[in-house]
């Protein structure tokens, strides 16, 4: 990895990785502590949590670049980020039971095989208290469409409860690899919590190892929560739909849906910077690529402190 300079200063490796994953999370407005940006090194090459907390306490050429407060690490000249941290941390503690009971409910769905928290609420930045709560799921091969039917039942369901949930990226487990290879995409893997099929999230993350030489240190979830026990009778009521839908009547209701929503999305998929992907294997409905805006305030904040050259790719196909 190149060394890079900051405003004039020269900067070590292990020091502008720190620089750019303080930047990174300030597009999202989240100071971050030292062990976060331990485990969110934008950094091709691991480093411990004592390295960078050493760095992060003693660097002299850091100090000029970023700063602490209250155990939080941010941007310098953005120290009304801990008010905001503080307010989100709280607005995520009254999301977060509802995620998990709604990730238990989505768990029970058939053909269901892994869910995932994902978005802001998994790195407990979520802005209110009624932010949508987003999901990845996982399905068996050929029920992505009928899966993600069953999803959106109970999205209603949820919604009569005043609780909005998203389960807007479902795939299945035999298309686990992302095709699109960007710091973003990147970022959303390793944030991602599994709440239930820890096999298929292993088996996601073994094939997405691309992701370790822009994020070396994330190799396991930063909210490593323990997977619950589903009762028998909602295993046996999963297995009874599951074996009468598993067949060619499965087949033809997924293809059916597949055929009605793709024919509804096509208009959307003509926007610009869309990165929706709607196929037999993935139902992808972001119609507006958040991650490209994301990426673009990324690279002008890190052209604002003076870092110019890229140590790794930040976007690709």
């Amino acid at each position: 990895m190149e060394v890079g300079l900051a405003k004039g200063r020269c900067l070590n490796p292990l020091e502008e990785a720190i620089l750019r994953t303080v930047i990174y999370a300030d597009v999202f407005n989240f100071p971050m502590s030292s062990r976060e940006i331990a485990h969110f090194l934008i950094a091709d090459k691991a480093y411990s949590h004592a390295e960078i907390d050493s760095v992060l306490r003693n660097s002299q050429a850091l100090r000029f670049l970023i700063e602490s407060a209250d155990e939080l690490w941010f941007c310098r000249g953005r120290a009304e980020l801990i008010e905001t941290r503080r307010a989100r941390e709280y607005a995520s503690t009254q999301l977060w039971s509802q995620a998990l009971s709604c990730g238990r409910w989505l768990s029970y769905l058939p053909f269901v095989r892994m869910v995932a928290l994902t978005g802001a609420l998994a790195m407990r930045n979520a802005a209110h208290a009624t932010d949508d709560i987003d999901y990845m799921l996982v399905t068996a091969p050929g029920r992505v469409w009928m899966a993600r039917l069953f999803a959106v039942v109970l999205v209603r369901l949820a919604k009569l409860r005043g609780v909005t949930i998203c389960p807007n990226y479902v795939l299945s487990e035999n298309a686990l690899a992302q095709s699109r290879h960007s710091l973003y995409i990147a970022h959303e893997v390793v944030q991602m919590i599994p709440l239930h099929g820890r096999a298929i999230y292993e088996k996601m993350r073994d094939a997405n190892a691309w992701v370790y030489m822009q994020m070396a240190n994330a190799s396991q979830p930063f909210y490593d929560l323990p997977e619950g026990k589903q009762s028998r009778i909602s295993v046996w009521l999963k297995r009874a739909a599951e074996a009468v839908l598993g067949g060619r009547i499965g087949d033809a209701l997924d293809t059916w849906e597949r055929r009605r929503k793709m024919q509804r999305f096509a208009p959307e998929l003509k926007k610009p910077h869309a990165a929706a992907h709607l196929d037999r294997d993935h139902v992808k409905g972001h119609f507006d690529d958040h991650g490209h805006f994301v990426l673009r305030a990324y690279q002008e904040r890190l052209r604002a402190h003076g870092v110019t050259e890229s140590a790794m790719p930040l976007a690709g196909d």
